[in-house]
């Protein structure tokens, strides 16, 4: 039989920040591989759908995604499921949305080119491709894997996780670390710098295992060394997704002396109470958590602290859960991101009974969130009068928006400027008035 002609893609993009930067990775390829890559579904032959799959609001929203493509398909166009929700549940996808045409997970991403040859030939959908494989395997060494969006670029450094919470599906999804080699992401850091970038930002599921499985120690620090000198020219290097009790005394020591790397610290802390965190097999030694909040703090002044917190884990009591209330009032974070908990198959806290009801856990979060927000206002206030560096991103309705050091993209705050400036851009500006989250400022003349 003729090979069917598949000449363009649609590349829908789902989830977390490191899922972008494989979708654009895989845009990469499959233009290098001489497809164009087309801005509307409809013009395309083939729609690829790389799905986040961590957990269940997630899993929804890609099902919700692919239906709707699936349904809209017109004759001869073809339908793939790639990413981590292929992965986590590749024996079911097929079941549940009628129409795709392939369907292959987050580990095996790189074989993207593959699946369009074999589309192409035509086979019984749907094509399902999974090779075994117990890690992410790594894509062409000559493949960079970065997305610029405006100024910033998010840069992967690291795939995969060794960790073993208990509530946590990635390392199911996504297997053992595994790091980039360093001359790698050096590389790349050199690309998004000729491109004009004012920001690089390190991700990773650990940014601070990085390295390990290579056989360094305190990757990170050695990468933000070799980074600093590559690309003096990017004035913010940002580091996100660090793992309590493996900063060292080395990489603070980095950024307190060093302005390119932002005083910002990414803490996913999860909960405050010991038994808690036990039963979630996270580090529960809080004497040693506040230990490092009073050093990072020590060593830099003007620290940008966030963390996440996860309520109604299983047999969480009234006590427990205000522990994490009477924490979230002494450390105040400067932004924090509250989550219910969601009992996730094939994880090791799946064997307990998720004994929280939905209505608690709600209640809970609402505590939090309300709390955090008195604590938000109260630190963006005691700003008011300081100057900030402001990346500028867009403007509108005769207004400018852009982020300070203490603000990542798209998770925490927005600084808005009372005039019209170019994006891309770093601005000196003075801030003038506070919101919840958001700052209100006016540039230097």
């Amino acid at each position: 039989m003729a090979k069917k002609e598949i000449r363009s893609f649609y590349l829908e993009t789902l989830g977390c920040a490191k899922n972008s930067v494989d979708s654009r990775s895989m845009a990469e390829m499959l233009a290098a591989a001489g497809y164009q890559e087309s801005g509307q579904p409809g013009e395309a032959d083939v729609i690829i759908v790389n799905t986040c799959g961590f957990i269940h609001p997630a899993r929804q929203e890609s099902l919700k995604v692919l239906r709707g493509f699936a349904r809209d398909k017109r004759k001869g166009q073809h339908l793939v499921a790639a990413g981590c929700l292929s992965e986590r549940d590749k024996d079911k996808l097929v079941k549940q949305v009628e129409g795709l045409d392939a369907v292959f997970g987050t580990r095996r991403w790189s074989d993207i080119l593959k699946i369009m040859d074999r589309l192409a030939e035509s086979p019984p959908s749907p094509y399902v491709y999974f090779p075994p494989s117990e890690t992410i395997q790594p894509p062409p060494d000559s493949l960079m894997q970065a997305v610029v969006q405006g100024a910033s670029a998010y840069l992967k450094i690291a795939d995969g996780c060794d960790r073993l919470c208990a509530f946590c599906a990635i390392p199911l999804i996504k297997g053992p670390m595994v790091s980039r080699p360093l001359e790698q992401i050096i590389r790349d850091a050199r690309v998004i710098a000729f491109q004009g970038v004012k920001e690089i930002i390190l991700i990773a599921q650990d940014t601070t295992a990085y390295g390990r499985d290579l056989g360094m120690r305190d990757g990170l620090t050695t990468l933000l060394q070799d980074l600093m000198a590559a690309v003096p020219q990017i004035p913010w290097l940002r580091v996100m997704y660090a793992f309590p009790g493996s900063i060292s005394d080395d990489l603070v020591d980095l950024m307190s002396a060093h302005s390119q790397v932002l005083p910002y610290v990414d803490l996913p802390l999860q909960h405050a109470h010991p038994q808690v965190l036990k039963r979630m097999r996270r580090p529960h030694k809080m004497d040693k958590v506040r230990a490092l909040i009073e050093q990072l703090r020590g060593k830099m002044p003007s620290l940008a602290l966030r963390t996440t917190f996860i309520v109604g884990y299983p047999d969480e009591t009234e006590e427990e859960f205000e522990t994490l209330l009477d924490f979230l009032s002494e450390i105040r974070f400067d932004h924090a991101g509250f989550f219910p908990y969601y009992h996730e198959p094939g994880t090791s806290a799946f064997s307990l009974a998720d004994t929280v009801p939905d209505e608690l856990k709600d209640e809970r979060l609402q505590r939090l969130a309300a709390l955090q927000e008195e604590i938000s206002l109260s630190i963006n206030r005691g700003l008011v009068g300081k100057e900030l560096d402001i990346l500028m991103e867009g403007h509108g309705d005769g207004m400018s928006v852009g982020r300070s050091y203490r603000d990542a993209p798209e998770i925490d705050g927005l600084v808005l400027v009372n005039e019209i400036l170019p994006p891309d851009g770093l601005v000196r500006a003075r801030v003038i008035g506070a919101l919840v989250h958001d700052l209100i400022a006016e540039k230097i003349k």
